[in-house]
């Protein structure tokens, strides 16, 4: 089903998409195609607080709103939402605006609902039933990345998307954390909150030990203890903003990355990016950059390159996967 949406017919934009880190970085790339076809368009963005900072400074986004997601949780969730509402409608006479919503969750199309007199446009894959609260619903394959399935608004709008290579990924610029770092350094962030993504403590201390001597800043979250590193590593482990995350992934000679939200930002910011996954598909949820590598099922390779059999395996990385990752970096 086509859909008939004249982007010239409107002054303003307003996207939904509260959550979760690494869909944020995904729906960039559209949102910052639509401000370029319209650049007199103001371009309104809602998100749950914790994800603001990876919007703040952004070119293509002129407003940030909170969704303040955790205090409107609970029993009494509805009450809380139907008080939050009205924070969130347009005022009286306000310029015509369109509301996109990539999240396609039964809250997010409330967000959508609760601008009034705005017309909505979200996907086909949305679930929840939020689909029947769009005034136009934008065909997407459900298979694909996220990425693909979030152009097809642009491509709705009548707006070409470009190429993989030539899609912009506006990330701010972010901050220096407050540490002397050595130039050159690997990057390494080997934790997810994903079940039986995250590197086991023995496999991540083997792969500090075999970068060595090169310098490694270690990053991410998590609540076991990491034991004694070698000198050449930074551990800044619970110790890093999102900000800071983001300049340093820019600076890295490599981004090491386990199936997660930090990947898909070293990915969006820095060619040289190898993500690793062990039960994921790489072709639906690994990075989109066509030049950054993946290790699944034993090799190290761009994503494109696996077959569908591989895709679907489920295996964990061993020490005896170490050397493979390290060889890819040195190629």
């Amino acid at each position: 089903m086509a859909v008939s949406t004249d982007l010239t017919q409107y002054r303003s934009v307003f996207v939904v998409k509260p959550s979760s880190l690494g869909d944020i970085v995904h729906t960039l790339p559209v949102v910052h195609l639509i401000k370029q076809a319209n650049l007199s368009l103001k371009v309104r963005w809602i998100a749950n607080p914790e994800w603001l900072p990876l919007l703040k400074g952004v070119d293509c986004v002129d407003e940030l709103l909170e969704f303040p997601r955790k205090k409107l949780g609970g029993l009494l969730a509805p009450l809380k939402y139907l008080k939050w509402a009205p924070n969130v409608r347009l005022p009286p006479h306000a310029e015509p605006e369109l509301v996109l919503d990539f999240q396609g969750l039964a809250r997010s199309a409330f967000i959508s609902r609760a601008r009034r007199g705005a017309k909505v446009l979200g996907l086909s894959d949305a679930r929840e039933g939020a689909r029947f609260m769009y005034d136009e619903v934008v065909p997407v394959d459900k298979t694909a990345h996220a990425v693909d399935r979030y152009l097809q608004m642009a491509a709705a709008l009548g707006i070409n998307p470009p190429s993989r290579e030539a899609l912009h990924w506006p990330l701010p610029a972010g901050h220096a954390p407050d540490v002397n770092l050595t130039a050159d350094f690997i990057l390494v962030h080997p934790w997810s909150r994903g079940k039986g993504k995250s590197l086991s403590n023995e496999v991540l201390h083997h792969l500090l030990e075999q970068l060595s001597p090169n310098p490694v800043v270690l990053v991410g979250r998590t609540e076991s203890a990491v034991g004694p590193l070698g000198a050449h590593v930074t551990d800044l482990t619970n110790r890093t903003s999102l900000t800071q995350l983001i300049w340093l992934m820019r600076r890295a000679r490599w981004n090491i990355s386990v199936d997660s939200g930090p990947m898909h930002i070293a990915a969006a910011i820095n060619d040289r990016t190898l993500g690793i996954h062990t039960w994921s598909d790489p072709r639906k949820v690994g990075p989109y950059n066509p030049r950054s590598l993946v290790w699944k099922a034993g090799r190290v390779a761009q994503a494109s390159s696996f077959s569908p059999e591989e895709c679907t395996t489920s295996a964990e990385v061993t020490a005896a996967d170490v050397p493979i990752l390290i060889e890819a970096m040195v190629k």
